[in-house]
C-alpha cells in the first residue's frame, strides 16, 4: 500500500476517534457534561480537554510544530490532573473550541510529515523517546480511543444513550424492556458464579 493510503487509513481512524468522543457531550446539559461519576472524577468534558492537551502536545511539541495555544494545566506547578475537568470559568464553548483548534494543529502535522518523520517524547522514558509519526498517530489513535470507550460508559450513566457514532449505535436493535430482562439475567449469572 503506498504510504498516502497508509497515512489516509491511520488519520481516518483518528479522526474517527475524535468524533466519537466529542458527540457523547451532544444534548447534554453543562453540569452533565462537567459531572465527575467515578471515584477519580472522570466527566466528559474533562476527557475532551484532555483529548486536546494530547492532540496539541504529541503533534505539536513532539514533532518540533508548537501550537500557539497556552496549556497552563500542563504547566510544571499545575494541580494534578487540571487537563481533566473544565473549571467554572471554562465553557463548553471554550474546551470544545480548543479540541477543534487541536485538531487542525494535528491535522496539518500529520498532513506536512511523513509517516517516518523523527519526533522526540521528553516526557516518556529514556531509551524510548526517539519516534516517528506513525507511532504517534498509532499511540493518539488508541489513547483517544480508550477516552471515547470511557465516554461511551459515562453517557450511558448520566442519561442511557449508547452508541459509536450518531449515525449508528453499533448495538442491537432491541427495546427497553429486552435490556432489563439481558442485565437481570446477567446479574443472576454473576450472582450464580460468586457462590461457586
Amino acid at each position: 500500500m503506498p504510504e498516502a493510503n497508509f497515512k489516509a487509513n491511520l488519520h481516518h481512524y483518528l479522526r474517527s476517534a475524535r468524533e466519537a468522543l466529542l458527540w457523547k457531550l451532544d444534548g447534554l446539559s453543562e453540569y452533565d457534561v462537567r459531572r465527575p461519576l467515578t471515584p477519580t472524577g472522570t466527566n466528559l468534558l474533562g476527557l475532551v480537554k484532555h483529548a486536546a492537551c494530547v492532540e496539541l502536545t504529541y503533534f505539536g511539541e513532539v514533532f518540533g510544530r508548537p501550537a500557539d495555544e497556552p496549556l497552563p494545566w500542563l504547566a510544571d506547578d499545575a494541580e494534578p490532573n487540571a487537563d481533566m475537568w473544565a473549571a467554572a470559568d471554562e465553557s463548553r464553548e471554550d474546551i470544545v473550541g480548543l479540541y477543534h483548534r487541536a485538531w487542525k494543529h494535528a491535522d496539518e502535522t500529520i498532513e506536512a510529515l511523513p509517516l517516518d518523520a523523527a519526533g522526540h517524547v521528553s516526557w516518556w522514558l529514556e531509551g524510548r523517546r526517539e519516534v516517528t509519526l506513525h507511532q504517534i498517530v498509532l499511540h493518539v489513535t488508541s489513547d483517544l480511543q480508550r477516552h471515547a470507550g470511557h465516554a461511551d460508559i459515562l453517557r450511558e450513566l448520566i442519561d442511557g444513550a449508547v452508541g459509536m457514532r450518531s449515525a449508528s449505535s453499533n448495538m442491537p436493535s432491541v427495546d427497553a424492556s429486552w435490556w432489563a430482562e439481558y442485565r437481570d439475567r446477567l446479574e443472576r449469572v454473576a450472582r450464580e458464579a460468586g457462590r461457586g
